[in-house]
């Protein structure tokens, strides 16, 4: 495949046209008579018409056909796609884990039936207390249990056989958690992508928000009404809302998504940081025009996400049929290895949004609907400090992935193509053996996840794990609690300053 060109610059007013035809765009307008090649004009806006300059967003598409020729649309299986956020009860408490088999049984005298998916041996006894009529504790007892999904881990997603099954991009798309309301236009949803085949004469746009798509395994070739992009691990690319896509894949593929509802991703501010660092403006990437002039006698499938379902509309021609384009609301892709880090060189740490790459602002000043967070190779060169992340208990959930080697505060049980979810104000830190060598080592700068970049979705709301998340998958990780049991006192009363490595 031939090297793809790119246009430079987040959120630039950009400008391209297919060279195949020169002269493409039109001068001094946006919708002439009669354009360029007889091409239709047709405006795609991703904001009010009367959104402030600094946040309006549009494009200028001039297609060989509209994109309204299309036949209607049809509802079709959102397969474990869903925006459902109360399939499962949350529960705050630890004991009850999820995907455990489940149990009814009766309650007291009126036999009410609830479900239990994990007894203790002293639940039980209480449980055979409880049913007999006789006997009645004298403590409350607990008539309702729920899926913990409060501080979880998941083993790495598993892709699909192609030789048992094929499955491309969008039956792909399995819902893991999220928030808010899409009709609302406020929230998100974190999505996990396993596929093993191309998209065949199919192409999918999201009515409801952005994705933000992090290829953990395989390379994506995007084709968009925009043109085409080659996302790799290590990249991530954002397509906005409305936009056309259509995704090839070379090989089984998977990666995570966070899509988030009526925002738009913007790069952070940098306050006394100054004009310079994180992701400069400058690296991010938009495909240049590049257009098919195709026709599909049995028909191309338009997938279209609305409200949380699936539809479908088949019409005769690829629609990826734009000649020319100019404006600022496009699809974009960044390279993670450009990202200036920012760090502590005196002592402490600086908190983890110092790694912010994109935010999705919400109304409220300095709290986002979501962040997208990554924690790549660096110097740490802090002193008298423990250097790994420090326990925390966040007001913000925060969702964790791996695309390779190995993160610093748990080296092991957290792989890459695997996830984690700690909700808010849930206790998360280093495992004990993080704790235990990095207490004891001899400080001197050093270089830190070398060949590893780990990523985050942080998020002001409260998120709701799925079931496919809790159970269908199969990947949950039922003793990821294990790995904070080994932590252990250290407590010296007689001693202020006990002895340290240094």
């Amino acid at each position: 495949m031939a090297e793809l060109k790119y246009l430079s610059g987040f959120g630039n007013e950009c400008a391209s046209e297919d060279p195949r035809c020169p002269g493409s765009l039109p001068e001094g307008q946006n919708n002439p008579q009669v354009c360029p090649y007889n091409l239709y004009a047709e405006q795609l806006s991703g904001s009010a018409f009367t959104c402030p300059r600094s946040t309006n967003k549009r494009s200028w598409l001039y297609r060989i056909l509209p994109s309204v020729s299309h036949k209607p649309f049809e509802s079709v299986d959102k397969g474990h796609v869903t925006h459902n956020w109360d399939e499962v009860d949350p529960d705050p408490n630890q004991f009850c884990m999820a995907g455990r088999p489940q149990e009814t049984y009766n309650y007291g005298r009126r036999g009410s039936k609830h479900i239990l998916l994990h007894m203790t041996a002293g639940e039980r006894s209480v449980k055979q207390k409880w049913e007999n009529p006789l006997i009645k504790p004298s403590y409350p007892v607990r008539t309702h249990y729920h899926e913990n999904s409060i501080r979880l881990r998941w083993k790495p997603f598993e892709i699909p056989k192609a030789s048992q099954k094929k499955v491309d991009f969008v039956s792909g798309l399995h819902t893991l958690c999220g928030a808010g309301d899409i009709k609302s236009n406020n929230g998100l949803a974190i999505h996990i992508f396993l596929c093993n085949t191309s998209m065949e004469n199919r192409c999918f746009y999201n009515s409801d928000g952005d994705f933000l798509i992090v290829p953990q395994k395989g390379s994506l070739l995007i084709y968009t009404e925009f043109g085409k992009m080659l996302v790799q691990p290590n990249e991530i690319c954002v397509i906005q809302r409305g936009m056309r896509f259509s995704i090839d894949v070379f090989e089984e593929t998977r990666g995570y998504i966070l899509e988030v509802y009526g925002v738009h991703f913007e790069l952070p501010d940098l306050g006394p940081i100054g004009a310079n660092g994180l992701a400069n403006p400058r690296d991010f990437l938009i495909p240049v025009a590049w257009y098919e002039d195709r026709q599909v006698p049995a028909g191309y499938t338009v997938i279209n996400k609305f409200q949380g379902k699936l539809f479908a509309a088949k019409q005769d021609v690829s629609p990826f049929n734009v000649v020319a384009w100019h404006g600022n609301y496009t699809p974009y892709k960044y390279n993670l290895k450009n990202f200036m880090v920012i760090n502590s060189v005196a002592f402490d740490h600086a908190d983890p949004s110092i790694f912010t790459v994109l935010t999705a602002k919400s109304v409220r000043p300095g709290v986002a609907i979501a962040d997208f967070v990554i924690f790549p190779p660096r110097w740490g060169v802090a002193d008298k400090t423990f250097r790994p992340p420090y326990y925390h208990r966040n007001c913000m959930s925060e969702f964790m992935g791996l695309i390779r080697g190995h993160y610093e505060a748990k080296q092991g049980g957290f792989l890459p193509g695997g996830g984690s979810l700690h909700s808010a104000m849930t206790p998360h830190g280093p495992d004990a053996d993080c704790f235990e060598k990095a207490s004891k080592v001899k400080l001197a700068p050093e270089r830190i996840a070398d060949g590893t970049m780990a990523f985050m979705f942080e998020s002001s709301l409260s998120l709701a794990v799925t079931k496919w998340g809790l159970k269908a998958s199969g990947c949950l990780d039922e003793n990821y609690h294990k790995c904070w049991e080994p932590l252990k006192s250290h407590f010296t009363p007689n001693s202020r300053n006990p002895a340290g490595p240094n």
